[in-house]
């Protein structure tokens, strides 16, 4: 083992290197579904191969990756021996993160879901993978209630109730904010819960009519910013019982009919209210409600026009429900900012439904993923999950207008993930569709996995081109494993950059046939050529390099991987 002297996680085979093969994605158009110009991509494989597959195209471009790999380590590998697990199951994870940090975006983040029988392990590896410095957090997410968990009766553990996702930034300093997360109570449940706890519900004012509002002056802020400052003229407010009993209504429902201007007064301090007193003072002015206008610099309404309400001389501010709350099915929902605990219970109690398939274990619910998906990502941008499962991060990201790629091995990808998302393209109404006003829409390709380029011969110690590749395949394949972008344009196959080309042939490679060639290259661009056949000793420009397959190729990279991971 290779002694540096740094903190890290060691284990039975770490330093094993293998040069991947990075095999091509051939799509299946009979398994596409929807829109044919998506850049949706549903890929049945290994995903080690995959994400290897993706890496020349897809290197720094992904925002967000969600993945929730196998938990036990029993369920993952081939095959178990309790001396080896944690080091097999280290090495899968390691590989695999590797490969996914490549792929995030310069500010983007990686959400993995993990059990404590993994976590602290996993916690030391990403330090590593990662670096530390880029740890953003742990969450702890409530996905079951006490009662029940696990199953079973009594023991000597607690039930678990609980898993965790760690969290980490390609480059910290270069994340942005996160938009959320909010924790989301009905309201009515609520205001119930401050009754039970003995506590105070303050939001119990209504708007009912704003008044004219008439201009009496301006100060600045702290900046030397402008802020208007008007009366307000027949401004009129009651209490939620007094519209609940003159519209004859229940207090739950005189929320939701005038959620949107309910509000409580507070003695907030802030330099702007200060101003605003000292206005009211120095101007002598006694009407009982003020507002103002100005332009905020930051928060959530920097650069627009953002009007507030005043009370009395001491400028008691309007605070209102809406700027917390939200309107979900109908139902007003106060809208709390979370910390690291999440609570999911709730939306685990009907996860059975989501999706139209039936995955009894592992199975997350969408409002998880719709909540990581939006604090991380806009519309338009790229989300993948390299342990799809079920499906559900795809479907939850196709949903919310965000791009996406899935990979999943084995039959489930069929059964379980091309089902599920052409029910979503086709406007099934399970998880959070009613919630995000999804109607259908949209599209995926369907992508396998290629065999190996390169076989072992069946009699001879020799290896051979792949009978079931066709010759556009293999230029594509040995563009790929050259790093090369397989774009076919006269007599070129592909490029790695402005003034690198690649040219393939079956043909014999001599000295006339290269600088036949390289008669279409520009006087700084360079041509290497890959064929089966060559002649010995040719003298070539400096810009021109000839190999030959598949000897060259076999120096590249391993054309014989199994995978560690079950199906």
């Amino acid at each position: 083992m290779e002694k540096r002297g740094k903190l890290e996680l060691t284990w039975v085979g770490k330093y094993k290197e293998e040069k991947l093969e990075p095999r091509i994605l051939i799509e299946n158009v009979e398994k596409s579904y929807g829109e044919q110009n998506t850049e949706n991509m549903l890929i049945h494989g290994d995903n080690l191969l995959a994400l290897k597959a993706l890496e020349l195209d897809y290197t720094g471009m992904i925002k967000c990756i969600y993945i929730d790999p196998p938990y036990n380590t029993k369920a993952a590998v081939e095959l178990y021996d309790d001396n080896l697990e944690h080091s097999i199951w280290l090495s899968i994870m390691k590989k695999r993160l590797e490969l996914l940090r490549n792929l995030l975006s310069d500010d983007g983040s990686i959400w993995i879901q993990i059990d404590d029988e993994e976590q602290a392990y996993l916690k030391v590896l990403c330090d590593e993978v990662f670096g530390r410095t880029n740890f953003v957090n742990m969450i702890s997410v409530n996905m079951k209630n006490v009662a029940g968990a696990s199953g079973g009766g009594e023991d000597k553990r607690l039930k678990k109730n609980c898993e965790y996702i760690l969290v980490y930034a390609k480059n910290y300093a270069l994340l942005p904010l996160f938009n959320g997360p909010y924790k989301y109570t009905e309201i009515s449940e609520l205001i119930q819960q401050y009754i039970d706890e003995g506590r105070s519900w303050k939001y119990t004012s209504v708007l009912v009519n704003p008044g004219e509002k008439e201009y009496i002056g301006s100060t600045v802020d702290g900046d030397g910013n402008e802020i208007k400052i008007y009366r307000r003229v027949g401004l009129e407010t009651m209490s939620v019982n007094q519209i609940a009993n003159r519209d004859n209504i229940t207090s739950q429902e005189a929320y939701k009919r005038y959620g949107i201007n309910v509000f409580r007064t507070t003695n907030a301090q802030t330099s702007i209210r200060t101003r605003i007193i000292d206005f009211r003072k120095e101007n002598d002015i006694s009407d009982e409600y003020l507002s103002i206008e100005y332009i905020p610099r930051t928060g959530k309404n920097r650069g627009t026009v953002y009007e507030q309400f005043y009370k009395g001389d001491v400028c008691n501010l309007f605070v209102w429900l809406k700027d917390t709350s939200e309107i979900i099915e109908g139902k007003l929902y106060k809208k709390d900012l979370q910390g690291t605990y999440w609570d999911m219970n709730a939306w685990m109690k009907n996860l059975t439904k989501e999706g139209d398939v039936t995955f009894p274990k592992g199975k997350k619910p969408e409002k998880l993923l719709k909540q990581i998906i939006e604090m991380t990502t806009s519309e338009g941008e790229y989300v993948l999950d390299s342990f799809l499962g079920s499906g559900t991060t795809a479907a939850t990201a196709h949903k919310i207008g965000r791009k996406w790629i899935g990979i999943e091995m084995g039959e489930q990808v069929y059964s379980h993930c091309k089902q599920r998302l052409d029910n979503v393209i086709d406007g099934e109404q399970g998880g959070i569709s009613k919630e995000v006003n999804w109607n259908g829409g949209g599209g995926y390709k369907f992508y396998e996995l290629a065999e190996p380029l390169l076989v072992r011969n069946k009699k001879l110690p020799v290896y051979m081109i792949n009978s079931n590749y066709t010759w556009d395949m293999v230029c594509e394949a040995i563009c790929k494993i050259e790093g090369f972008k397989y774009s076919i344009c006269g007599e070129i196959q592909g490029y790695s950059s402005e003034n690198r080309f690649i040219h393939i042939t079956e043909g014999f490679v001599n000295t006339k046939y290269v600088m036949s060639v390289m008669k279409n290259l520009g006087e700084n661009q360079s041509l290497l050529v890959y064929c089966k056949k060559h002649q010995a000793n040719m003298i070539l420009p400096e810009n021109v390099e000839v190999k030959k397959i598949p000897k060259d190729l076999l120096d590249k990279c391993s054309f014989e991987y199994e995978s560690e991971v079950q199906e």
